[in-house]
């Protein structure tokens, strides 16, 4: 059996660097980094990152969900037609099902679930590909839930108040954000032909980090940029504050619904041509 002493970690070196004794709390740890970036030992995002995780287990839940107004859901009586065009046009790969309103979640579609009844859709019934929900409260620590999150395979959450409504929900994306910042998939790119994808010949699905300068070009429009770049900006500078999903608005050609959007920022919008009367 070999007793000599493990490596110490890269915090442990730092630590007997730059301090003489190992500190007691994360303030001095926070302090011991700093010391660390200012003599170039890493760079400013690293030393970001580090940060973010001395905060992360102080945070909860409820600093993190997606609130029960931003929630994206389905109806489980809806027509499956319009359950398709929903899932197209806000484009998550899970989804809470729901009954009567928010407070009854009966499950969670995975979008995926739908691919094996391509082609004979008659022959599917919601009910039969949705997987049981996980609820947890909003009090709940991140540290925790990323720990069940990770046991279980899981990467939705429904977020429940003290009474047993619903208050919003958390997924697995939204756990580690506050580690290493806004996590951007494939509709994320800042690539113009892709922020702007046509869902039929007068409906346009529109990153609402598109740039205003392309949003001009595409649409023949003359939105001002110099206070605002993105359509995104634009909007909520119009609507005068963050809006939530569903909320419409028009803006010289061109009308605009919220399809997707979160506590900190929009996603993606609808765009479609105004026609005079």
């Amino acid at each position: 059996m070999d007793d000599s002493p493990s490596k110490p970690g890269f915090l442990e070196r730092l630590v007997s660097r730059f301090a003489g004794d190992a500190p007691e709390t994360a303030e001095e740890v926070g302090k011991i980094l700093r010391n660390a970036y200012e003599q170039h030992v890493f760079d400013a995002d690293t030393l970001q990152r580090m940060e973010n995780i001395l905060a992360f287990p102080a945070l909860e839940v409820r600093d993190v969900m997606i609130t029960r107004s931003q929630m994206d859901v389905i109806k489980i009586n809806e027509p499956l037609e319009k359950i398709i065009a929903y899932i197209v046009d806000t484009s998550h790969s899970r989804f809470p099902v729901i009954g009567e309103d928010k407070d009854q979640v009966l499950g969670i579609l995975h979008t995926k679930d739908l691919l094996k009844y391509w082609n004979r859709t008659d022959q599917l019934q919601i009910e039969q590909v949705l997987r049981e929900p996980v609820f947890v409260p909003e009090g709940k620590s991140l540290n925790s839930l990323m720990k069940e999150f990770r046991e279980q395979h899981n990467h939705m959450a429904i977020v429940v108040d003290e009474y047993g409504g619903t208050s919003g929900l958390v997924t697995f994306e939204d756990v580690i954000e506050p580690i290493v910042g806004d996590i951007e998939d494939e509709f994320d790119e800042d690539d113009s032909a892709d922020n702007i994808f046509p869902v039929s010949a007068e409906r346009f699905r529109v990153k609402a980090t598109t740039e205003i300068g392309d949003i001009n070009a595409f649409f023949g429009t003359h939105y001002p940029d110099d206070e605002v770049d993105t359509i995104g900006g634009l909007l909520i500078q119009e609507f005068g504050y963050l809006p939530v999903r569903g909320e419409k608005i028009t803006i010289g050609k061109l009308n605009f619904t919220v399809a997707q959007a979160d506590a900190r920022r929009l996603h993606t919008l609808m765009v479609t041509i105004k026609h005079d009367d």
